[in-house]
């Protein structure tokens, strides 16, 4: 694996092309992969629920322990949402994931993207990885 976070967050890209489709919310991949390299969970939006996002999903996973792991997301994920008391970006900074890895900023066209201000705030490291924003809002083109 030439560059692991480029190959993780390509992963997460392909998991939303599994989305049902949807006309009010994104189609989202996740993957969570702990310190060691190795894949603990993964998510995609609505895999369960209509309502469930991919992280969400895939935090929903996992045992509990995450610290040292990385949340590999296509979407930056949620700061605000209408059908969840929690968003994305306080769930991961509540499961001790202190790394999160993404394509795309979130467009402000259902809420205001804010789960990147939330998790830096909270101490969660950032890496942004933009090439790869085309593969991500490709399943998302009939919403753009």
């Amino acid at each position: 694996m030439g560059d692991p976070d480029r190959a993780w967050l390509e992963l997460a890209c392909d998991l939303a092309r599994l989305c049902p489709p949807s006309a009010t919310a994104f189609s989202v991949g996740a993957v969570i992969v702990g310190a060691d390299g190795r894949e603990i969970a993964r998510g995609f939006s609505r895999e369960d629920d209509p309502h469930d996002h991919a992280e969400e999903a895939a935090l929903a996973k996992t045992a509990g322990e995450l610290a040292g792991a990385t949340v590999y997301s296509s979407l930056e994920p949620c700061g605000h949402r209408a059908s969840r008391p929690r968003p994305c970006a306080e769930l991961i900074v509540a499961s001790g994931v202190r790394r999160v890895v993404f394509a795309w900023r979130e467009p402000a066209l259902f809420t205001e993207g804010r789960g990147a201000e939330i998790l830096t705030s909270a101490g969660v490291a950032l890496t942004e990885i933009p090439d790869l924003a085309p593969r991500a809002r490709e399943p998302n083109t009939h919403l753009l």
